[in-house]
């Protein structure tokens, strides 16, 4: 079993054991998404959480986490449009108290991915202040954040061009042409999104952030999640 997050001894801002000169090509992380039942933070709650383990630029499939929740509040007819998940599929799923005990043993001290991750995050930091009485501390980069960062020093690229959909997560794979199957589904959203990662990797070295405390810098979780969903731009749950 992978260790859990120290939860309650306290984290670094790197995982134990990498430096921030690592290079990003040889550190562990973890891809993550979740579907919610809707984007009110104190309303809605999380329907299932999906993950797949990345080591630098390679994806791992053989190492990857998928768990329907029973979720606290109802499904609306809304969010079932979007993610598919039919209220009879988590009636008799485990709690989400259970399911983030296996998923922080999954995510062990790797960091963490996510696109508009924040979204993603304030759901599950919920759970975790009140099931642990604390947030989860850990190395956290924001796709989205790199891509707008990658946007500034590479504006001649097409694939770097402002997406004409917005900046969901399918409008920019769209731009790298990265094939889409499942969508919305939370496994299949972080195989995508670690797709995409895969594909900023090169170009984050070559604009010359090599090390993983550069790309902390670079990745910094961006609230814009909330900008975009208060703007009627962000409808990804």
């Amino acid at each position: 079993m992978r260790m859990m997050f120290g939860l309650l001894k306290g984290i670094h801002k790197l995982p134990p054991g990498i430096d921030p000169m690592t290079p990003i090509t040889d550190v562990p992380y973890v891809v993550l998404d979740t579907e919610l039942t809707g984007l009110d933070e104190k309303k809605d709650s999380i329907i299932s959480v999906g993950a797949v383990r990345m080591y630098g630029g390679k994806i791992d499939l053989g190492e990857t986490f998928y768990r329907l929740v029973s979720p606290k509040t109802m499904i609306s007819a809304q969010s079932v449009v979007i993610h598919e998940i039919m209220p009879s599929e988590v009636v008799e799923k485990p709690a989400i108290d259970a399911v983030l005990k296996e998923f922080l043993n999954f995510c062990g001290n790797d960091v963490l991915i996510g696109h508009f991750i924040s979204i993603d995050l304030s759901f599950i930091n919920r759970e975790m202040k009140r099931i642990y009485g604390e947030e989860i501390r850990a190395s956290v980069l924001d796709t989205f954040s790199i891509y707008e960062w990658l946007r500034k020093r590479e504006k001649t690229s097409d694939s770097l061009a402002t997406p004409l959909a917005g900046y969901r997560l399918y409008d920019i794979v769209k731009c790298f042409n990265i094939p889409v199957n499942g969508a919305h589904n939370a496994l299949m959203d972080a195989f995508t999104t670690a797709q995409l990662f895969q594909r900023f990797l090169p170009l984050i070295i070559e604009a010359g952030a090599k090390e993983i405390g550069d790309l902390l810098k670079i990745g910094i979780p961006f609230k814009g999640g909330d900008r975009f969903r208060l703007s009627g731009e962000f409808s990804n749950f």
